[in-house]
């Protein structure tokens, strides 16, 4: 019997063999006998690459079916051919003949992936370029685009137009010859100033998130801050990036137990540190509907224009969400925590 599931990013079928009925049949020729228009060469590539389960387990295409056998298959759907341009609002910081800065928004995403087809940054920079952007990440859905930002961090990024001055801005960034600071709020009390050092790979644990690792394994990551503002139990800080590892600035403050303010997967998104009753208690529950995301926005950015042939440097503002935070924890953090007692 065949079931095919609902899901927006993938096609998904569940077989099972019925009960007495010994096959003698291998999993790629029972699959291709049932999925329409499935031939035996794309299902063992579908089984290879772990988008088919037998019993919960992956298995070889030669594996001799078995009375009973659950068969569930996960194909991820072909992305669109190109993104689309869309109308919409974008902050831009600068724009010339070769390249522009924007300041992207919290809770957009950069580029289109499964599951965000439409909506996201290089959607409304192709409608904003009339699709004047450089064609060497256009097979991967990734036009102009020469460095990325998490959805919910917010800040400056550089976008090209043109092929050349997206390979020299590239092997800037590759060199680290780029200059970025963040701005964040992080839980605790760090050093007035500080580096840190370690590995950054996937956790072992959860493979949708990622960990500082022992040893030699994962990618090396070094992460520079400096305090700007002292809170009661957290703190303003500027961040800059040695290396650019995935996640790196939020799993290296959790590393050393300064979270990320509202981080949901490393741990910001709770009181961290301090009392957590009363009047202070009810103050963070409010901050935390205010920004439900890490308080990370990646503030400067200055590199070496290709086309100036001069290096230029780029400011932006915070957020709403961010700098509304910010201003109540000015206000109102130590006077809390003193009238609580």
């Amino acid at each position: 019997m065949l079931v095919e599931r609902e899901n927006p990013d993938k096609t998904e079928y569940m077989l099972q063999v019925p009960k007495g009925q010994h096959t003698d049949i291998r999993l790629d020729k029972y699959i291709t006998s049932f999925v329409q228009n499935a031939s035996r060469s794309k299902v063992q590539k579908a089984i290879k690459e772990g988008h088919v389960l037998v019993n919960g387990k992956r298995e070889k295409p030669s594996y001799i079916m078995q009375p009973e056998d659950i068969i569930e298959i996960s194909l991820p759907k072909p992305p669109p051919p190109l993104a689309r341009p869309e109308k919409m609002d974008l902050d831009i910081v600068y724009e010339d003949e070769d390249l522009l800065i924007v300041n992207k928004d919290p809770d957009m995403v950069v580029h289109p992936a499964y599951g965000n087809w439409e909506g996201t940054l290089v959607n409304g920079l192709l409608y904003h370029t009339n699709q004047n952007l450089s064609s060497v990440d256009q097979e991967t859905l990734r036009p102009g685009i020469v460095h990325r930002l998490d959805k919910d961090t917010s800040g400056l990024l550089v976008v090209a137009k043109n092929d050349e001055v997206h390979s020299r801005l590239s092997k800037q960034f590759a060199k680290k010859d780029v200059d970025r600071t963040y701005w964040a709020i992080v839980w605790g009390k760090p050093p007035k100033e500080g580096t840190i050092k370690g590995n950054i790979g996937r956790s072992p644990q959860d493979r949708k998130i990622m960990t500082v690792l022992p040893g030699t394994q994962g990618k090396s990551a070094v992460t520079h801050f400096r305090v700007l503002e002292y809170f009661d139990f957290l703190a303003l800080v500027e961040i800059r990036l040695e290396t650019g590892r995935t996640h790196q600035i939020r799993v290296h403050m959790q590393h050393e137990g300064y979270y990320v303010f509202g981080d949901p997967t490393y741990g910001g998104d709770s009181v961290r540190y301090g009392q957590n009753t009363g009047s202070r208690k009810t103050m963070f529950q409010k901050l935390f509907k205010i920004l439900p995301r890490q308080a990370l926005h990646a503030k400067t950015l200055g590199f070496y224009h290709p086309g100036k042939q001069k290096y230029m440097e780029f400011d932006s503002r915070l957020p709403g969400d961010f700098t509304e935070v910010l201003e109540t924890l000015r206000k109102n953090c130590k006077l809390q925590i003193e009238s609580d007692g």
